[in-house]
């Protein structure tokens, strides 16, 4: 993995794949503020007032860096590659998708009870000047698929197995991919301010080995009993440090 550099925004971002980044990293004289929706609005009704906010901070959109989804149930991989098409128009209108490149990181799950009737924004984050020295990052969710150009049921580790021993080799290598994308930025576990997990199924019996013992939960952990975005992945996490968090 590498980085590469968004001026217009003042971060910096690990490419990944056309609907977004594996991370977003803000450049040093800025932070990353996190702004949770206490209501979930609706894509468009939430990109709207992702607008106004980011506007009345004196920011430009492009300083517009991750965000975290909701959606009302697991996708097809066909359906969340066309979800991800009509996604990535407000990004390109807003001069943050070239058609190539993607800097935005996101994480975009399914409630497993009472989920939102249409995709809708839980949060997002953007950059702002500041006078911190601390850095600020947030990582994209990622779950536990392999690398490569395969269909997600030849990536997805332990296909369709959600025995112990199947969700203990999810969470290992989601686990590893949280830290591969952390070291890409230079950091590690003891840099996060907040780690999130995503799932339906109870992975307790690996909480310690797996997350404790790596450093994973130095600031606890999030449980959001939800899907993974896509059909029969079952395990999904993101992590960040932000300093500033709003809730609106």
């Amino acid at each position: 993995m590498t980085t590469q550099d968004f001026p217009a925004g003042n971060y910096r971002f690990i490419p990944a794949v056309f609907q977004y980044s594996s991370g977003a990293a803000a450049d040093p004289g800025f932070e990353i503020e996190r702004v949770r929706f206490d209501r979930m609005p609706a894509l468009a009704e939430g990109f709207a007032a992702i607008a106004k906010y980011i506007g009345a901070a004196g920011r430009p959109l492009t300083s517009f860096c991750a965000c975290e989804l909701r959606s009302p149930a697991a996708f097809t991989e066909d359906g969340f590659r066309n979800f991800n098409l009509h996604y990535v128009k407000t990004l390109t209108e807003w001069g943050l998708y070239d058609g190539k490149s993607n800097p935005v990181a996101r994480s975009n799950v399914c409630p497993e009870i009472d989920p939102p009737a249409e995709p809708s924004f839980y949060a997002f984050s953007f950059t702002r000047p500041s006078n911190n020295k601390t850095p600020s990052f947030v990582i994209a969710g990622g779950a536990e698929t392999r690398g490569g150009s395969g269909s997600y049921p030849e990536r997805i580790v332990r296909y369709r197995d959600a025995s112990p021993e199947g969700l203990k080799e999810k969470v290992q290598r989601t686990v590893n991919e949280m830290e591969n994308r952390l070291e890409t930025f230079g950091f590690s576990w003891k840099d996060t301010t907040a780690a999130q997990a995503y799932s339906i199924r109870d992975f307790h019996h690996v909480l310690a080995d797996e997350l404790v013992r790596h450093g994973a939960l130095r600031s606890g952990l999030t449980w959001h009993f939800a899907r993974p975005p896509v059909v029969d992945l079952e395990y999904e996490m993101d992590c960040r440090r932000v300093m500033r968090e709003v809730v609106i």
